[in-house]
């Protein structure tokens, strides 16, 4: 019997790089994703339009066969509609599909956080990059109409509804990256050795998560667009994780009517978030020059 299989790609609204200190982040798991369609086999054979793939297959089995997985085999196909490289977890999405889609087969249950944790160990096990659980956690937590508060110091989190009325626009900037050819495992370094600059963007980021969540909570759409400009400016000047091209897209964002954006995601490429009021969303997307879509926060990963 064929089974389907759903991980939403996530787009971060506030709190970049807080997942490598343990501070604070509120993402939104988005209606873009990977779907598997498979069924149950005696080996493990899924097939991909994404090249090198399989690491992350064998990766993620490997973390659940840990965890006590009973080893069964899926037989599938991938599909996505997450565009790689613009900065929405593309490999965090198809890590947690896979681990949702094994333990599906196999029957094996594990708690949402749990399976993150495996998941993002995954990801360090195939890519060697030694990234935070920010992607993986808000692909399994996601609700739709909802942001998730992550707090990365207990794993605690709490649902934070996003005001009616408002579209989130993701807009790429053309320039793809992947964090192991980026500059993510630097500014890990850099944190961890306490470079003022770097330390500097993290707590204030901190800052800026809560006072999003005060302001969204209070409607207050355009505090959230200050907070937003904060954010991207120290992450263009503290933490040097921008790039020109997403710098522009920013300002361009802003002048022609968005009520909120920044960059998002690993940076050094990928896209920045804006929010929208909902009417001027097509016209906005249009103005545009980067690729846009229209987003929604989703629920999170699950069977279909």
């Amino acid at each position: 019997m064929t089974r389907r299989f759903w991980a939403p790609g996530r787009v971060n609204l506030i709190g970049e790089f807080t997942d490598l200190a343990g501070g604070l982040a509120l993402p939104a798991a988005i209606d873009l994703g990977i779907t598997i369609e498979g069924e149950r086999a005696g080996t493990i054979d899924l097939h991909s339009p994404v090249q090198g793939f399989e690491r992350y297959v064998d990766a993620v089995a490997h973390e659940l066969e840990l965890l006590g997985r009973p080893p069964v085999g899926l037989r599938g196909e991938v599909f996505s509609t997450l565009p790689m490289g613009a900065g929405l977890s593309s490999s965090a999405a198809f890590e947690v599909a896979v681990a949702v889609a094994l333990c599906g087969i196999a029957g094996f249950e594990l708690e949402p956080m749990e399976l993150a944790q495996a998941a993002r160990r995954a990801e360090h096990r195939a890519s060697g990059v030694p990234s935070g659980i920010l992607d993986q956690a808000a692909s399994v937590l996601g609700r739709a109409g909802h942001a998730v508060l992550l707090d990365f110091a207990t794993l605690e989190h709490e649902l934070v509804q996003l005001p009616d009325g408002v579209s989130i626009v993701i807009v790429e900037s053309g320039v793809t990256r992947q964090h192991e050819h980026s500059g993510y495992a630097t500014r890990k370094r850099e944190l961890e050795e306490g470079m003022p600059s770097r330390v500097r963007h993290i707590e204030t980021e901190n800052e800026r998560v809560r006072a999003v969540v005060e302001a969204l909570r209070a409607d207050d759409l355009a505090r959230v667009g200050e907070l937003f400009r904060e954010g991207h400016e120290s992450l263009r000047v503290d933490f040097e994780a921008t790039i020109p091209a997403l710098d522009r897209l920013v300002d361009l964002a802003y002048a022609h009517g968005a009520l909120a954006a920044r960059m998002t995601g690993g940076g050094f490429g990928g896209a920045i978030v804006a929010l929208i009021a909902a009417e001027d969303t097509d016209a906005f997307a249009s103005h545009m020059p980067g690729r846009a879509h229209v987003a929604a926060a989703s629920d999170g990963a699950r069977e279909l």
